[in-house]
């Protein structure tokens, strides 16, 4: 008996050492393979698995310098396992050493690993650290796909006239031919329709979204304006047919300035009516004066930093005028376009359709330039405007359908795929965080479960299921950098102001962080954001500095939040000085990769008139960070709203490996490939079961 159970055991211990050899196995050379000397090199690959695998679940607790250390110590035991390299590449990408990275790379991929998808994503990474303004210079723009009014027999619109992206990647496409507003996803999928008021469009023309997220649109044969809330839901009407203050005669495309003032082209009075943001009229200008010889037919029409720029079809000139209505000058000469239609603002250019074409005009010399053509078929496009996905959404009266427009580089290159994490701790249940971004490193959002598809292996993994997706969230991770200068001291009561509004429009959602930037960076509170809404400065435990260490403390908020909601941002709040020790230890270029490979936004509120320092602009420019002024007139109320409004390509997917572990001891592969309408991208992988 005794003999039974030792052979028992040693049956066990056999099945155990041949599990860790088999998992091991692939850190084999081939020489040791093809001679069979499994002795050569087992202890060392034993040793240097080991090593692997802790720096495998570092990497996925966001620990990267952690996983560096381990994937180090894993190399000094098998110095040129190329799987090794490739994860301490991915490391010290995720760490913001993006130029190492692109070298252990690049050792691999010299010696045949890694083939085309790992070529690709390194030039995408190397085209990424060449600083890139979507508005710096216009691009030529190319068919990705379409969304058709017909499927079969089936009528889904009709003459699409005007088109309006939303944050979550859905579009509302107004139909003229249809009488409709109807919103619709990414996939073409139409999830809401509406009829307009109660008796109906008449001959809906532009859509805008209004100051308050309400929707406007222009009826032209209804001489009226209809409001809809964000959802589409109808709210009320104002304006009416006639030629005196606040009526109208075909009223066309619609735009609001910062004030909330409402501009519509009035084609039938040739003029442009104004309606204030209650929809009350206040006068009308365009008409002909001594100054001025008269709008013919306006269409297009744009607002831009006080400025309203009106197009005219007759004439094909651009017309600038005051918001008070006075007439400036002309942007761009008769005879530039055609037939115009509509113009909106887009960074620091106009976006305007003219017959087949549209075209990028540049607000202050004019300049214009052709994104997208059509091409010789019957075409009239009536609007162009520019997604959450970094594409152009094109409505094309004629062809009766709305294309996406995208640049010629995202469709050759493809959409960059990042497995971010995986979580195994419920084996065989398995959870992926997927981040899918385009070569320009924006978010691709409004993805569903039919644009991935997860493999083990090469082989379809079971129970796939879409788990969620952040671009929906409402909540955000915010940590506070103060500063703790000596010159900050004179505006304690503004950090004071900043800090306590920023903590009350969160609404006690989500958690805040507080990390003071003196001669060394300190955590001074973390918790619910209403801990902070009484928040004093003399409260702070860093004592004031002459040269505050601000790269160091950016790099401990950053940490701090790396395993947080998925929307975060750092708000740094001080006088934007900057001193010769400020970003020493950090470059300005790691702190901005840093930030950027893990999704935090850095923001800027300043407590001092002026603007910051170079290098804080920087930071806030390349991190999608906007700046603020703590005693605007607005507020800091909408800080955190837009924070959350920024778009967040990361989604959660889930599905039950069928995979054998070994104990724990194995290495698991897994592939995610994503797909939308003309566009991939892909991402491999692998991770650990937990331990048996």
């Amino acid at each position: 008996m005794k003999n039974i159970k030792k052979i028992i055991a040693f049956c066990f211990v056999l099945v155990f050492i041949c599990g860790i050899y088999s998992q091991s196995s692939y850190f084999l050379t081939e020489e040791a393979k093809s001679t069979n000397k499994i002795g050569v090199r087992s202890a060392q690959s034993g040793l240097a698995e080991q090593e692997f695998r802790r720096g495998v679940q570092a990497y996925y607790k966001g620990s990267y310098n952690d996983a560096i250390l381990q994937f180090e110590k894993a190399l000094s035991y098998l110095p040129s396992e190329n799987l090794i390299i490739d994860w301490l590449g991915k490391a010290y990408y995720k760490a913001g050493l993006e130029g190492t990275a692109l070298a252990q790379w690049q050792t691999v991929l010299d010696s045949g690993y890694g083939g085309l998808l790992l070529q690709n994503k390194m030039e995408i990474i190397r085209e990424r650290r060449v600083n890139d303004n979507t508005y710096d210079s216009p691009i030529k723009y190319t068919e990705s796909g379409s969304y058709t009014g017909k499927n079969g027999e089936k009528l889904i619109f009709s003459q699409p006239i005007s088109v309006l992206p939303n944050s979550d990647g859905s579009m509302w496409i107004l139909a003229y031919g249809t009488n409709e507003l109807i919103r619709m996803d990414v996939n073409g999928f139409v999830y809401k329709r509406s009829n307009g008021p109660f008796n109906g469009f008449d001959r809906p023309l532009d859509l805008i979204r209004l100051n308050n997220g309400d929707l406007l649109i222009s009826e032209f044969a209804g001489d009226r304006l209809s409001v809809f809330t964000n959802k589409g839901q109808f709210l009320k009407t104002f304006g009416s047919k006639g030629v005196g203050v606040g009526n109208m005669v075909g009223p066309q495309y619609l735009a609001q300035d910062e004030n909330g003032n409402i501009y519509v082209t009035d084609f039938g009075n040739a003029r442009v009516d104004v309606f204030d943001s209650e929809g009350n009229g206040l006068f009308f200008f365009g008409i002909k004066n001594s100054n001025f010889d008269g709008l013919k037919a306006p269409t297009g029409i744009a607002v831009d930093l006080g400025y309203v720029y009106v197009a005219d079809a007759v004439t094909g000139a651009i017309y600038k005028f005051d918001v008070a209505g006075n007439y400036i000058g002309l942007l761009c000469r008769p005879k530039t376009f055609v037939r115009p239609e509509s113009m909106k603002k887009w960074g620091k250019y106009l976006i305007l359709c003219d017959k087949n074409k549209v075209f990028s005009v540049d607000i202050e010399s004019g300049a214009v330039f052709e994104n997208v053509s059509t091409g010789n078929a019957p075409s009239l496009v009536t609007c162009a405007v520019p997604d959450v996905n970094g594409n152009i959404l094109v409505t094309d009266f004629k062809s009766n359908e709305v294309f996406v427009m995208a640049k010629m580089s995202e469709l050759v290159g493809g959409l960059f795929v990042q497995i971010e994490k995986i979580n195994s701790d419920s084996f065989p249940k398995v959870y992926l965080e997927v981040k899918v971004e385009n070569r320009h490193r924006q978010s691709v959002v409004g993805l569903k479960d039919k644009n991935f598809f997860i493999t083990e292996n090469k082989s379809p993994v079971l129970d796939y299921k879409f788990e969620s997706a952040s671009y929906a969230n409402d909540i955000a991770d915010i940590t506070l950098v103060i500063d703790r200068s000596l010159e900050s001291k004179e505006y304690s009561e503004a950090i004071d102001t900043s800090v306590r509004e920023i903590a009350k429009s969160m609404n006690n959602k989500g958690t805040l962080r507080i990390v003071s930037a003196g001669d060394l960076p300190i955590q001074e509170y973390s918790g619910e954001p209403s801990g902070a809404e009484k928040f004093s400065v003399s409260a702070l435990k860093t004592p004031y500095s002459k040269t505050p260490v601000i790269d160091m403390a950016i790099r401990l908020a950053a940490n701090g939040i790396i395993n947080c909601e998925k929307k975060r941002a750092i708000i740094y709040i001080g006088t934007g000085s900057v001193s010769s020790n400020s970003f020493v230890k950090y470059g300005l270029s790691d702190l901005v990769t840093y930030l950027n490979n893990n999704s935090i936004i850095l923001a800027s509120v300043m407590v001092k008139e002026g603007a910051p320092a170079r290098e804080i602009a920087f930071l806030c420019d390349n991190s999608a960070g906007k700046q603020y002024y703590v005693f605007r007139s607005q507020g800091l109320s909408d800080v955190i709203t837009d924070i959350i409004d920024y778009p967040s390509g990361t989604y959660v997917l889930s599905y039950t490996s069928s995979l054998q572990t070994s104990f724990g001891q194995k290495y698991l592969p897994v592939e995610v490939e994503t797909y939308i309408m003309n566009r991939s991208g892909r991402d491999e992988t692998g991770y650990f079961a937990p331990l048996q």
